[in-house]
């Protein structure tokens, strides 16, 4: 009989706890969202916008670390991660779109993307028993989306800065995107996955 293989570079205990630190930041950013468009919409601008876009940024970070300082890997913090990146662009990135600082096809693009892979990962869910973890890729297209979103915002007037960043951001989700379907291929012919 052959040995499944194994997708992910490296191995690690994964844990059924809800109470962690890295859980706090992770959703603590879908909280961030309303709460910056509210303030956009409202003030513009202001100090307290400004915080919370950093705020919302290094809690991203701050998640995936606290969780492997801590050593405290969880099956919730596999699915809130992801999930309150997908909300909190999603939110802010129907708001840019709304107000005209970012086209809407980007918009529907980027939802479009979200829901496939979150469709996969309910299936992987459902036939495994267990999430499976983001891929590299999506990690590097979430960061080339906050890019283009603070610049969009913060530097309206860089146009050419802007659709550079555009462009780039909508190749890296679809090079990502076929990332997500390669990984769920492996998984669903046997693959093992932390």
């Amino acid at each position: 009989m052959k040995t499944p293989e194994f997708i992910d570079k490296r191995t690690f205990v994964v844990k059924n706890k809800y109470v962690t630190l890295a859980n706090f930041f992770s959703l603590s950013r879908i909280i961030v969202a309303p709460i910056l468009i509210w303030i956009h919409y409202n003030q513009g601008i202001t100090s307290w916008f400004t915080g919370l876009v950093v705020y919302a940024i290094f809690s991203d970070y701050l998640d995936g670390w606290a969780a492997r300082f801590n050593d405290e890997i969880t099956e919730l913090g596999k699915v809130a991660d992801p999930i309150a990146d997908k909300l909190l662009a999603g939110m802010l990135f129907i708001y840019a779109g709304w107000i005209n600082l970012i086209p809407i096809w980007f918009v529907g693009l980027c939802i479009g993307r979200d829901l496939l892979i979150l469709t996969g990962s309910i299936f992987i869910n459902n036939t495994r028993g267990k999430v499976a973890m983001s891929v590299m890729s999506g990690k590097i297209f979430v960061n080339f989306l906050a890019a283009y979103w603070i610049v969009a915002f913060f530097f309206p007037g860089y146009t050419m800065l802007k659709n550079i960043l555009l462009i780039t951001s909508t190749v890296i989700l679809f090079y990502s995107f076929f990332d997500y379907i390669l990984r769920f291929n492996q998984i669903h012919k046997g693959a093992e996955f932390n």
